[in-house]
Order: structure tokens, then C-alpha cells, then sequence
């Protein structure tokens, strides 16, 4: 998959595409990154791309015409890489507005040919440009950020690491919060050596060797953690019809006893 991303800022990218395990699905060409600055396409030795807003108000807008020259080549470079299936490819932008990235929604982009990603800076892009070229936007959350670089890179890392081979542990993604593998519950606790840190012990049903034991401690823990900090998430698991009448019976003592220990 092709991923083109457009940013004013390009160097933001260099140790994030060659840092981590996901810089291998970035070196083998599973996620093809390119980096296109609008700045390139832009009139005048100042290579300006921002002006101030029509009625007035602060800060600076993002001029259309550069943004679209840029979007323009873009095409024109995939098209001419359509032997890899990249010609087409939806453009979104990050921006408040967005649907709010999910597992659900990476997992689609994970299957998919790519994007173009667009970054925007200072108060946003001329309402024209978005108009006629932006296909979908993505947001991080209920906050803003002073452009769409990080949230371009939490895409693009999240769609790296569901890359074959990518991960150490190929199983490793499939346990992760919000997997359906996990019926979309958060992850439970995780712990490693020494069997005691600082006089805390690891719990001991982990040491028993019993396996049917500890994956059951494991479902109440990831059941606990979930109905006490993302119980919407338990409920859709339970309208999918995922939790079985034992993680019924643990919610509801849970929820007649909430200060009790999974």
C-alpha cells in the first residue's frame, strides 16, 4: 500500500519512518511512504502558502492552489505507479471535525491501497479545496493539535504494525485492546520478571502453570478494566452476544462489589 502525505513540515517524518518495529514495514515496502510539501508548488521566492482569511479573524489559512497542485502530482505519480494498484486513492484530511480513529476503522486501512494525507497547519484549509478534493476526515479526538502530522503518524503506525511479519509475535496485534480476538474488551495486566518488585509479587494465579486458570483471571481482568473505564465497550461485546453467562455473573458481582479485586 501507497500512503502520500502532504506537509509542510517533512523532516517530522525522517525519525518516525526509521525508528521502532514498524520502520520494517516501512524498509520492506509494505506501507510505501512519500512526502510531498506543498511549499514546492507554490508562486514567488517567498514559496508562500498561507494567507489571511476573507472577513477577517486570526491567524492564516491555507491557500487551495498549492494544495491542489500538489494533489495533481500526486495523481499523476500514482497513476503512473497503477501497476501496483496505487492510481487511485481517497484523500483525507485530519481535522476536528472527523469521525475519531478507531480499531474498526484501522483495520480497514490496513486492508486497503493507501491514501493521500493531508496535514493541515494554522487555522485550516480554504473551504474550497476540501470541497472539491477531500474524501474523508479523520480525527484523533476531542482536541487540537498545532497540525496533522502526529495524527498522520499514529495512522500510519497503527496500520504498519497489523503488517505481515512486522511484529516479533505475529499473534501479538490480535491481543491487543480493542482486538475483536478479544471481543473489543480492553487488554488485562501484564507482568514479567522478577516474580517480585519492590515487595509487589506478581499475582500468584500467573506463577500456577494452570492454563484454563489463567486465561479465565485474564478474561475477568480484561472484563474489570473495561466495565470500569470503557463500559460502553461491554456492552457492545454483550449486544454482539460475546460474553458468556460466567463473565455475566463476574460483571454483575463486580458491579454489586466495585471495590473488589478481579
Amino acid at each position: 500500500m501507497r500512503f502520500d502525505v502532504i506537509t509542510l513540515f517533512p523532516e517530522l517524518f525522517g525519525p518516525f519512518l526509521t525508528s521502532g518495529v514498524t520502520r520494517r514495514a516501512y524498509e520492506a515496502g509494505l506501507v510505501d511512504v512519500k512526502l510531498w510539501n506543498p511549499r514546492d508548488f507554490s508562486d514567488g521566492s517567498y514559496r508562500r502558502v498561507d494567507d489571511r482569511p476573507f472577513g477577517g479573524g486570526p491567524g492564516m489559512v491555507m491557500m487551495a492552489e498549492p494544495l491542489t497542485l500538489c494533489i495533481e502530482s500526486i495523481r499523476a505519480s500514482r497513476q503512473a505507479d497503477a501497476a501496483c494498484g496505487h492510481a487511485a486513492a481517497p484523500v483525507v484530511l485530519f481535522s476536528p471535525i472527523g469521525q475519531v480513529l478507531n480499531h474498526a476503522r484501522v483495520e480497514q486501512w490496513s486492508a486497503s491501497s493507501g491514501a493521500v494525507l493531508i496535514c493541515g497547519r494554522y487555522e485550516g484549509l480554504d473551504q474550497r479545496f476540501i470541497d472539491t478534493y477531500v474524501d474523508c476526515q479523520i480525527s484523533l479526538g476531542d482536541f487540537v493539535l498545532s497540525g496533522g502530522e502526529i495524527a498522520a503518524m499514529a495512522l500510519l503506525d497503527a496500520v504498519a504494525r497489523l503488517q505481515p511479519g512486522v511484529l516479533n509475535d505475529e499473534g501479538s496485534h490480535q491481543m491487543d485492546s480493542f482486538n475483536p480476538a478479544l471481543d473489543g474488551l480492553l487488554d488485562c495486566p501484564h507482568y514479567t520478571r522478577p516474580e517480585v518488585w519492590r515487595g509487589q509479587p506478581v499475582p500468584p494465579i500467573l506463577m500456577s502453570g494452570n492454563h484454563a486458570r489463567i486465561e479465565r483471571w485474564r478474561r475477568e481482568e480484561r472484563l474489570a478494566l473495561t466495565q470500569r473505564n470503557r463500559p460502553e465497550l461491554v456492552q457492545s461485546a454483550r449486544t454482539a452476544g460475546h460474553l458468556c453467562a460466567a463473565d455475566e455473573t463476574f460483571l454483575a458481582d463486580l458491579i454489586e462489589n466495585p471495590d473488589q479485586d478481579a
